[in-house]
């Protein structure tokens, strides 16, 4: 069974502190996916390293003015950056993989993700070697460039190798009905729906430029249906990666039904 994850912005770094990289917990997450011995894929998000200068810039609004462009510059060399720091962690775990930057192969067309040539792509899975994709500046054009979030890529890859399932790793336990670092009432939602979505209180606390929980919903639930789980886990959780991927059962949210 392949599985398909994303390692989650919020728990690779600390969002609110810009190039803060969260090392132990990286190393962590990278050994209990090797322990787990699954057949895995790995997304990561750009965090801190990328929602900082993007937010402060507007770089998820296209090029408005010349003065964006060095901090799109910037950004891509920040996400590679840090895509090398996952890599090095999973190369550690004995996991094979190589970080494969979107903003170098795919381009987007008005915010929608362009990639056409996915020849690389398989061929590195299928030699073994685990193709790492991330959260990435990418030329637009309609709009001369944009941000291709991680979850994006996670549909894309979803499409392209067909996995049984799905994880997205986070720093909280699942999804809430309201933010629930704001309101201590907040109540776990163990299963989400399309009819949950209107329901869910939508606040981004951090600088994320990808859309906060009810774009995290839609995603889950675009890549859930009939035979595929689609699982929100806490990462700063030691070992519940781990037993989600042996199939224990943990604290979390799945998604399921598609999204109406």
């Amino acid at each position: 069974m392949m599985i398909l994850i994303k390692l989650g912005g919020s728990v690779i770094t600390d969002k609110r502190r810009y190039r803060t990289f969260n090392e132990e917990t990286v190393s962590r997450l990278c050994n209990e996916i090797a322990e787990s011995d699954r057949s895995v894929l790995i997304v990561h998000g750009a965090g801190s390293f990328g929602h900082v200068l993007a937010k402060r810039y507007a770089l998820q609004d296209g090029l408005i003015d010349y003065g964006q462009v060095a901090a799109a510059a910037r950004v891509q060399h920040d996400v590679r950056d840090l895509s090398s720091k996952v890599v090095d962690g999973l190369l550690k775990a004995g996991i094979p993989a190589v970080s494969v930057p979107p903003g170098s192969c795919f381009v987007m067309d008005g915010g929608r993700l362009v990639a056409e040539d996915t020849e690389a792509i398989r061929a590195l899975a299928s030699l073994g070697i685990m193709p790492v994709l991330f959260g990435d500046v990418v030329t637009d054009r309609k709009k001369g460039f944009g941000i291709c979030s991680g979850d994006q890529l996670m549909e894309f890859l979803g499409g392209l190798f067909k996995p049984e399932k799905v994880v997205f790793v986070s720093d909280v336990d699942g999804l809430y009905d309201k933010d629930p670092k704001e309101h201590p009432d907040a109540v776990l939602i163990a299963e989400v729906t399309s009819a949950t979505l209107a329901e869910v209180e939508s606040g981004i606390g951090v600088d994320d430029v990808t859309g906060g929980v009810v774009a995290k919903m839609e995603s889950m639930l675009r890549m859930s249906g009939d035979s595929r789980e689609c699982v929100l886990v806490n990462g700063n959780v030691p070992g519940r990666l781990h037993s989600l991927l042996v199939g224990e059962e943990v604290i979390s949210t799945t998604a399921k039904g598609g999204l109406a």
